[in-house]
């Protein structure tokens, strides 16, 4: 399902910080609304914040014309940049879509338009590529089901993540659509529980068999031989390869290595 889109000149969202007990749409016709939203995670995850960020860039332009009200266009492209300070997919798409409205207004909205579907692209071959990657990890070790995988994760890297499929989860996705997922175990995820409380949401939408599993018990699952793989997303991929993920992340790879899984 697509989690963010643009709708009759506004921004609809899954409201994040609902689910899973309630599945609200926000429909999002300001500036001021939209920075509120992403300030309190109703919209996060890098892809999808960037999104947000170039549909609120079309927002701004709609509501001041960069020819005619450059102070006022400007403030409002500010707003949005500083929303999330940390996160870098708002910042950059936040730029690519202002420096379109600037030279011509119509055109954002079709700016903010060919990131989302930039986006969709990049899930739908991050879950081919990662799915093929799977089987081919998983078959080369001895006593592997390459054919019923039972995949370990953390945070929430779906479609709310993403707009739609999602990075680390569509790999999930795509080896449950294949065939090839035995289940699925997401951790909690502190301090907000993205897994828990979303994760899990998706996983249940897609018809994904799957367990939650607390923080703590993920290194030590591993050890057992619980898990045939682990899948994470990465908040930041360094030029160098090094990579920045959540608190957690660390003692899965930890685990990982130890267990011998990939």
């Amino acid at each position: 399902m697509r989690t963010l889109a643009w709708v009759d000149g506004a921004v609809e969202l899954i409201d994040q910080t609902k689910l899973p007990q309630e599945t609200e749409v926000l429909r999002i016709q300001t500036v001021p609304d939209l920075v509120a939203a992403i300030e309190r995670l109703s919209v996060r995850g890098a892809p999808a914040l960037g999104v947000a960020g170039g549909y609120g860039v079309a927002l701004a332009a709609a509501a001041s014309d960069p020819a005619t009200d450059s102070d006022g266009f400007e403030a409002a492209v500010r707003s949005l940049r500083q929303a999330r300070p940390t996160a870098v997919n708002l910042a950059r798409m936040v730029d690519r879509v202002a420096a379109v409205a600037r030279r011509d207004a119509s055109r954002a909205i079709a700016e903010a338009e060919h990131i989302a579907e930039e986006e969709l692209a990049a899930s739908t071959a991050m879950g081919e590529r990662g799915a093929d990657l799977a089987r081919e990890l998983v078959a080369s070790l001895p006593g592997r089901d390459a054919e019923a995988m039972r995949v370990m994760t953390i945070c929430n890297t779906g479609g709310l993540a993403t707009v739609e499929r999602g990075t680390a989860l569509a790999v999930i996705q795509t080896l449950h659509e294949r065939g090839e997922l035995a289940e699925a175990l997401p951790l909690e995820t502190r301090p907000l529980l993205q897994g828990g409380r979303l994760t899990t949401w998706e996983l249940q939408r897609m018809g994904a068999p799957h367990r939650l599993l607390v923080d703590s018990a993920g290194p030590f699952l591993l050890a057992r031989g619980a898990a045939d793989l682990v899948v994470i997303g990465a908040d930041r991929v360094a030029a160098n390869g090094d990579t920045a993920n959540k608190i957690g992340s660390f003692s899965l790879a930890l685990g990982a290595r130890h267990a011998g899984v990939p």
